[in-house]
């Protein structure tokens, strides 16, 4: 008998359905520019948190305990997505993103604490710097591609929103199936 097979997972926070309309009315004019990306869907737009991959199901009773453990601490939090960029050079572009910003240092916190979890499990993790963005689209290698695009969304800042929930994604085959959810501290700091 064979082994079930590993189930592709990462750890995300979804802005709330008002920030990503908010944000897909500043990309609807670039939908159609020339080089553009393919654009994502905003309903599947998050904040990814941490990347799993391959996690064999064995894991996941332990991982979900740990995650939840994980997010437990976390301090209240509230985040704003603003900005653009990519990945990949100008010439060569690969990810447009929109940034965040707010109490970013909450979230690379809780990121970090993710990261050790799964890695007290044996599960492989990145290992560089957290970098918090939500992947607009993504261009195609063998397209034109305009690198200078994410510059039009530079001085985009959307609305705020408080930091109340963290969920573990499981992605198969182009969908993405919430298997757990942790609540956070649901007051936000106060800002400056």
């Amino acid at each position: 008998m064979s082994e079930p097979a590993p189930l592709r997972l990462f750890v995300a926070v979804a802005p709330p359905a008002e920030a990503r309309a908010d944000l897909a009315a500043a990309v609807e004019p670039l939908r159609e520019v020339p080089g553009a990306p393919r654009w994502g869907d905003p309903a599947r737009w998050h904040l990814t948190l941490l990347f799993l991959g391959a996690v064999p199901p064995a894991l996941l009773p332990g991982l979900t305990g740990a995650v939840g453990d994980a997010v437990a601490p976390t301090p209240p939090a509230t985040l704003r997505l603003a900005g653009a960029g990519r990945f990949g050079s100008r010439r060569r572009p690969q990810v447009c993103w929109a940034g965040v910003d707010g109490d970013v240092a909450v979230l690379a916190g809780l990121a970090g604490r993710l990261a050790a979890a799964a890695r007290a499990l044996g599960l492989p993790v990145e290992d560089r710097p957290f970098r918090p963005h939500l992947t607009l689209g993504r261009w195609h290698p063998r397209r034109p591609a305009d690198g200078d695009l994410p510059g039009r969304l530079a001085g985009y800042r959307g609305p705020d929103w408080p930091l109340t929930e963290v969920t573990l994604v499981r992605s198969a085959a182009g969908r993405h199936e919430p298997l757990d959810a942790w609540v956070t501290r649901r007051t936000p700091s106060a800002r400056p």
